[in-house]
């Protein structure tokens, strides 16, 4: 049984600029859902404590979803109108800041609507064991990436667009094997939706669009 509780930290901060369609790709349909909200309803589905940093665009939506004490809003400009830290390294950051006191930490982008809650508890379950943690399907490097607490002052200085690879190449890491091609597949592109929306259910006789997983892109950097 696992013993600690570590928090998600789910990036909603993006602006998504590889999607190029109407609206931000976060919000696009997904079934009954939107690309956030698969994420989010698979997120809060391990019952680990979730908290999700976002833009104030993305804001109002992530809210409709979550406590707003779980939402925490990155400013783009300060008071006198000079622009903010962006980037994933800056999201993380943030999350971790907010959680200072959590058992360790779990990095989850929200683009990754296929994810599921067992393969999250999976890569938490790791991290009573190993400082870094991971989750992969076939050998290939996914998410999400678990930090344990020992870490919080190495992810406190992340900055910038580069995330987690300097703490991957720093610390010894376990990559967790998972069943489950959603720790490789996120949602960049039109073409990722569409391929992706070729996966739900189909009327009988429709045929789906299959995944090419060993290029899907969820297997990045943290």
């Amino acid at each position: 049984m696992m013993k600690g509780r570590p928090v998600v930290i789910v990036l909603a901060a993006g602006r998504g600029l590889r999607f190029r369609g109407p609206g931000h790709k976060l919000e696009q349909a997904l079934g009954a859902e939107t690309v956030l909200g698969c994420t989010l309803k698979n997120a809060i589905g391990t019952g680990l404590p979730v908290v999700v940093v976002t833009s104030p665009r993305l804001a109002p939506a992530v809210r409709s979803l979550v406590a707003s004490r779980d939402v925490i809003e990155l400013v783009e400009l300060d008071a006198k109108g000079r622009a903010q830290p962006v980037g994933m390294g800056h999201s993380i950051a943030a999350g971790v800041a907010a959680t200072g006191d959590a058992d360790g930490w779990l990095i989850l982008p929200a683009d990754m609507p296929m994810l599921q809650p067992a393969s999250v508890l999976a890569v938490a379950e790791a991290l009573e064991q190993h400082p870094v943690a991971f989750a992969q399907h076939r050998g290939q490097r996914g998410h999400p990436v678990g930090f344990n607490a020992e870490l919080y002052s190495e992810l406190m200085a992340l900055q910038g667009d580069e995330g987690a690879r300097r703490i991957l190449a720093r610390y010894p890491s376990h990559g967790v094997e998972l069943d489950d091609a959603g720790v490789l597949i996120d949602v960049d592109t039109q073409e990722d939706l569409a391929r992706l929306q070729g996966q739900l259910p189909q009327p009988p006789g429709a045929a789906a669009t299959p995944w090419p997983g060993a290029q899907a892109g969820g297997g990045g950097d943290a």
